[in-house]
């Protein structure tokens, strides 16, 4: 089976879910169908957030970080988009990411959730795929660099079975690590 048939029918993978709330949201791979909302939602993110969250591990040659997200390959680059029906239109609530870093069996993840929609569980459905589909496509290691003041993210990565430890000695950011080969 070529990566083409593979890819295709990872498209078709969803899941409906239901958050703490009761609210039921689609979970789903990232489409070609999906960039437009993508970017909006991103655009919505708050600059320090989308800073520390898109940016380790999604810079390279393209020319902005719209374009660097929506380059999505299902194994290299792989993400979620979680999106609820409002009037009527599929709205994006959240997305979960990862890129592979290079001459490695590690990825970088990142995750991101409309403020609205925070603390019903939506950041840890969107990562329990993510790291599903890691581990599936082989990866070691999965790494979140964050701000240490990003309280929300340290209580998820400890919930999620992550490590954490500061960058050499700076207190400002911390590194959570995830064994895939657990």
């Amino acid at each position: 089976m070529s990566n083409d048939l593979d890819n295709r029918d990872l498209c078709k993978e969803h899941w409906i879910e239901s958050l703490s709330d009761g609210t039921a949201v689609l979970i789903r791979p990232l489409s070609e169908s999906d960039h437009e909302r993508d970017h909006q939602f991103v655009g919505q993110v708050p600059y320090e957030s989308r800073r520390f969250r898109f940016l380790a591990g999604f810079s390279g040659k393209t020319s902005s970080l719209f374009e660097q997200l929506a380059d999505v390959d299902y194994h290299r680059r792989m993400a979620y988009v979680a999106l609820v029906h409002d009037g009527g239109q599929l709205r994006q609530i959240g997305e979960s990411r990862y890129a592979a870093v290079p001459g490695s069996k590690n990825c970088e993840c990142a995750v991101a959730v409309n403020a609205h929609w925070q603390r019903k569980g939506l950041g840890r459905l969107l990562m329990n795929h993510l790291i599903t589909a890691a581990r599936s496509n082989g990866y070691a290691c999965m790494t979140s660099r964050d701000l240490s003041s990003n309280y929300g993210m340290h209580r998820l990565a400890k919930a999620l079975g992550f490590s954490s430890r500061y960058l050499a000695g700076d207190v400002s950011e911390i590194i959570h690590e995830l064994d895939l080969q657990r």
